[in-house]
Parts: structure tokens; sequence; C-alpha cells
């Protein structure tokens, strides 16, 4: 079989940068500092270091085979190679919490240069701009109370839900995952934009986002042909739409006046970061939830009740609002039991500003420190049977301290109320008007982010409650 001349030149192309990159690091980084204090681990082959093992695919609900055989063998904090450069991994509770919370103190928001080259070196996810930073999370969290909280959200909200489940009447079987992208991504155009679903501007924003969001997570080669150059072309065009339409919305911009004259390409990069986070947190968060109900009937039931319960307390049409959303308690414990088994966000990279040291280890400055939160939320000394879908651990308040699904300190994630918020209305309609199953061989991937490799195959039943 011979290969296309662009796949050919594709994998040379990736293998000089990628080995170039791995000798600069390996003998101008990793042999720089002194070792002394360091954890216990290997540092892999000379070249790739254990990237690959890191990085290779497994099931969310459990930490891997990587992380599973060298906690074994090095204890839950080790020394690495990963990602090109010297690595400290935690899969410590204690020092992930740590990390956390020393933001701009010790650590630092620390990604590959690929990533800045698809999210823009204005994302809230790469600043390390401390004052910037905290400048554009004070825009992105007043944008997002501007209308989680208002009626005309939860109008939307409701009739998105209302919607999508009638369009599955007659379905037998359904992509839950591609149908979760869609809805997200149309209540954040909704919200942050107010455009309505279906219009053509906002089908083609979704076309250039799903290209993004494959390229953010694919080899970091920028040709025209691969993942990762389509992703960057992608994001061009979704900045340049972007802007035109904030030029159009004066409440928008009301409220990015407020603090501070912002350049067109700062506003573009904080509304994309709002998309990007409510893509893929709510839309991994549905698919997660439709996973996990799907094996635990009880847990089904229990939550079918919660919601019959507040249905006959409303008039007949009459969409949710924010009171009803505080009364899910149930909801509540199922969304956050979902969060710790599931696992949307593996990791974080941070690097340390200066040498720190914790527990009677050294972390060297400028070396990359990986804290793990789903080694945290799969601990067994953390959690009684952690694989176990049980909502019911969390009548216990101490469990909300031990897991850290969005991350932690300066760098939570701005929208993590809006995403449960959505995923407690989404819950509401499906339950009161669907049955589902899923196929036993579809299982939710970490690789290195959460993904239905499958896309999700459910089948779908009508359910028949009696109000």
């Amino acid at each position: 079989m011979i290969l296309p001349l662009p796949v050919i030149l594709t994998f040379l192309f990736g293998t000089v940068i990628f080995v170039l990159n791995l000798l600069f690091q390996h003998f101008f980084l990793v042999d720089k500092h002194d070792h002394k204090g360091l954890p216990n681990g290997s540092m892999g082959l000379p070249l790739i270091g254990e990237t690959y093992g890191f990085c290779t695919p497994h099931k969310s609900f459990s930490i891997g085979n990587f992380l599973q055989q060298r906690c074994s063998r090095y204890g839950k904090i080790f020394k690495s190679n990963i990602f090109g450069a010297p690595t400290i991994v935690s899969c410590d509770l204690d020092l992930n919490t740590f990390v956390l919370q020393n933001e701009e103190k010790l650590f630092q928001s620390s990604y590959p240069k690929p990533v800045k080259n698809i999210l823009g070196k204005h994302s809230l996810l790469l600043l390390t701009d401390f004052d910037r930073h905290k400048r554009f999370r004070s825009i992105e969290m007043s944008l997002i109370n501007k209308f989680k909280c208002t009626p005309h959200f939860f109008s939307h909200l409701d009739k998105l839900c209302v919607s999508l489940m009638e369009s599955w009447r007659g379905n037998q079987f359904i992509l839950f995952f591609k149908q979760a992208k869609q809805f997200s991504f149309s209540m954040m155009l909704m919200s942050v934009l107010e455009m309505e679903p279906g219009e053509p501007l906002g089908l083609e924003l979704l076309k250039d986002f799903l290209k993004f969001m494959k390229g953010f997570v694919s080899i970091p080669i920028n040709l025209p042909w691969t993942h990762h150059g389509k992703a960057i072309k992608a994001r061009s065009r979704i900045a340049s739409t972007l802007k035109q339409i904030i030029k159009e919305k004066d409440s928008f911009n009301e409220i990015m006046l407020l603090k501070g004259k912002l350049s067109d390409v700062e506003k573009v990069s904080i509304v994309l970061d709002l998309l990007f986070a409510g893509f893929e947190t709510t839309s991994g968060l549905l698919s997660l939830l439709v996973y996990f109900l799907a094996k635990s009937s009880q847990a089904l039931q229990n939550l079918k009740d919660e919601h019959i319960a507040l249905r006959r307390k409303k008039k007949e049409g009459e969409p949710l609002n924010w009171e009803d959303y505080k009364q899910m308690e149930f909801t509540m414990m199922v969304i956050n039991e979902t969060l710790r088994c599931g696992n949307l966000v593996k990791f974080v990279l941070r690097e340390a500003i200066k040498g720190v040291d914790f527990k009677g280890y050294h972390i060297p400055a400028g070396w990359k420190i990986l804290p793990i939160f789903s080694s945290m939320h799969l601990d067994p000394s953390l959690h009684e049977n952690p694989s176990k879908f049980n909502p019911w651990r969390w009548t216990d308040p101490a469990t909300s301290k031990k897991v850290t699904p969005f991350g932690g300190g300066l760098r939570m994630c701005p929208g993590s109320e809006l995403a449960k918020l959505e995923a407690a209305f989404f819950l509401h309609h499906l339950v009161l008007n669907y049955r589902w199953t899923v196929k036993e061989d579809e299982y939710p991937m970490l690789c290195p982010y959460m993904d239905f490799p499958k896309g999700l195959l459910i089948a779908l039943e009508a359910e028949t409650t009696d109000l």
C-alpha cells in the first residue's frame, strides 16, 4: 500500500518538529536542574519521555494503566517526562489542592504552544498575567450572571429542552453525544449572543466549532490537511464572525466597557472562552448523565420521583425557574456524582514559578506539574467503592472537599454553576418523557479529554408519566 504524499509529508514534518523539541527539552531542561529531593519516577525514553503512555485512552471511570502502574511503583507523587518537559505528576489530594490554591504565587498555567495556537493568547485558560486574568474572568462572570438567573433565560432553556425532546419522537435510536453538543452550543449562542437555534450563521459557527474542537486534541502539525491546521483556520473564521456579531450587541458591549477598554481581539477571545467552556462542559456532562443513569435504575427512579413532584406544583406548560432549581436536591447529588465518576477533565497543566518544597519533595523552578483530578475522584482512600456510581454518597458534606471537577482556586471554571443548571433542566424533561438504554460496549473515554468514541448510541422509549 502506497501512502498519499500529503500523509508522508505530514508524518515527516511532525516527526522532525517533535524530535527537535524533545531534544531541546531533554538536554537543556531535564539535565539543567538539581534532582535532589525529587520524587521517584522515570523520565522514560530519552526523546519521547512517557507522553504516549500518559495519553493512552482509557475508560473515564478508571485512572488507566499508566497512572495505576506508576502510583503502585512510586507512590501518588512521581516524576516523569510528559509533553516534552520534566514533570511532577500528582495523584495526591493535598498536593493538588496546594497547587490550585497557590496559583500565581508558586505556580502558573503552562500549556504547550500548539494549545495556544488553537485557543489564542488571550484565552482565560492560558493567561499568566494575573491582573489581566482577573479582569477577563470578572467580565466572563458578569456575562454569565447577566443571563443565567433571568426569566428570559429560563424560558429559552425550557423551550430548547422541549424542542429537542419532541424532535426525538418516533426515533428508536439516537447518537446522544452529537445531540448534546448541538443542544449546548445552541444554548450558549442564545444566552451569550442572543441567536435563535437554527439560524444559518449559528449553524456555520457550530460547523467551524466542531473543527476547532477536533483540532484542540489532535497532533499539533499545522498543515492545511491536518486536524490542527483545519482548527486554526476554523478559529480564524469563528473570530471574524464573532467580531461582527459583537459590534451589534449593545448590552454585551456595555458590560465589557464597565471593565475598561478592550480590543476587538480581546472581546472575541472572551466570547470564544464562554462558547468553548459552555459547549464542552455541558455536552460532556449531559452525555455522562445519560450513560450513568442508564446503569442505575434506583437513581433514575429517585430522580424521576423528584421531578414528578416538581412538575405537579407547576401549571401546565409553565417553565421551571430558579426556585425550582434550588429544590432539586437529589438531582444535584446525581450531577455531582456524575462529575466525580465521569471525569470531564482529567488534569490541568501548571509550572512552578520558583522552587517549591512539599511533603518532603522538591519541585524545581520551571518544572511542569500535573494535578490529576481523576485520581482523586477514584481514590479508594478518599471514596468508598470509588468506581461505583452512588449519588447517595453526597449526603456527606465532606465529599465535596475531595472532588474538583471544575478545578479550583483562581482558575476554577466560571461556568460551572451554569453547566449544572442546564443539566438539571435537561434532566427534568428527559426523565419525564423517555426511558433509554445504552449499548454494553459503549464507554466514556479519556484520551486525554472525555469523549464517547462511538457517539453514545442510545435506544429510546417514550415514557408515560401521570401528572
